[in-house]
């Protein structure tokens, strides 16, 4: 009875917190297009049968609930066909149409930050400076207390956050790190750390602890913005790596997935739940701008040749494109769906 408890509760946390999310993706589309003029025939979050709905009488729009929690959509007169309308999508300049199509992963990214600014707010601003050693620490052999760390590995470091990611994702083999010592610009050359092994990849692992840094409106904006561009770095490279082959396809999580992890999260830490909720919102932001077909990236990628071209690409190979990338996406969103269910099943 637990169990069935518990999973109906991860669901309904996966529900709310995708809807929210979905929603405000799709409304930056939304809010964008309307503002360019563009006729929009209907707003729906969720896919699949419609549970209810109602239409705006002013603008003949109808919004909608889709049974499916899965997606949802901004659906424009003239966005997959030619028309005459003047408030069609297609009639619209590029740049107007270029703007539609990137507001909602910008809306995404948005959002991350404000989720971001809560969880600097209430946690302790990690410098970059070294306050102590591990006990077993190995990096000693070159870093030392009081070395303020500018970059690891190329990468500048402004947080005691960035620096601890970048030595997990990269310090499984020897690291260049950039410190100020003594006043001095000093570069180390091959600092090892020691280093884990998770779901058969290996990370490096930090072995030392860091000054807390003053809070002030300052510094609480600048780590807002570090630490969220550092998040869109980390859904990037994790990407690569996806892509490179350093992360199996069991680091592949789909909505069951991130159901669960979220869900725990929602049980036990309230600030650990909005910190991930933030990564899901950059991570769809960041995902949907990948240049790949039915993605705002895919879209992006056709207006931008059409800019170049100085004319739109004919639009029925355009709407076969986005489809067949429709197809694959969610073939592939099924696919990881079942390696969720078959690990929990079988863990």
């Amino acid at each position: 009875m637990g169990g069935i408890l518990t999973a109906i509760f991860y669901f309904l946390v996966m529900v709310i917190v995708f809807g929210i999310l979905i929603f405000i993706h799709e409304f930056g589309h939304f809010f964008t297009a309307r503002r360019c003029g563009v006729s929009i025939k209907e707003f729906a979050i969720g896919m699949g049968p419609t549970l209810f709905s109602w239409k705006s009488k002013k603008y003949d729009t109808k919004y909608a609930l889709r049974l499916f929690p899965i997606g949802g959509f901004v659906s424009m007169v003239g966005e997959d066909e030619a028309s005459d309308d003047e408030g069609a999508f297609c009639n619209k300049k590029v740049w107007q149409r270029f703007l539609i199509t990137i507001a909602g992963p910008a809306m995404n990214v948005i959002l991350g930050f404000i989720l971001m600014f809560i969880v600097v707010l209430n946690q302790p601003i990690a410098s970059t400076t070294i306050s102590q050693f591990n006990e077993g620490a190995i990096s000693n052999v070159q870093l030392q207390v009081n070395d303020k760390i500018l970059s690891v590995d190329g990468v500048p470091v402004k947080s005691g956050t960035e620096a601890a990611y970048e030595i997990m994702n990269k310090g499984f083999e020897p690291l260049d790190i950039t410190v100020e010592r003594n006043g001095v610009k000093t570069e180390l050359h091959d600092v090892v750390f020691p280093s884990f092994e998770e779901q058969g990849v290996v990370f490096g692992d930090i072995d030392f602890k860091v000054y807390p840094q003053e809070r002030t409106f300052f510094t609480l904006i600048s780590q807002t913005f570090t630490r969220s561009l550092s998040t869109v770095k980390m859904v990037v490279d994790s990407l690569v790596g996806l892509l490179s082959g350093r992360f199996g396809f069991d680091a592949v999580s789909g909505p069951i997935g991130v159901a669960e992890v979220v869900g725990e999260a929602a049980k036990t830490d309230w600030l650990q739940f909005v910190y991930i909720v933030t990564v899901l919102t950059v991570n769809l932001g960041v995902f949907n701008l990948i240049p790949f077909p039915a993605l705002d990236g895919g879209r992006t990628l056709f207006l931008i040749i059409e800019g170049i071209r100085r004319k739109p690409l004919n639009r029925n190979v355009e709407t076969y494109i986005n489809l067949a990338g429709m197809v694959i996406l969610f073939a592939f969103m099924i696919f990881v769906s079942f390696k969720d269910i078959m690990k929990l099943i079988f863990r």
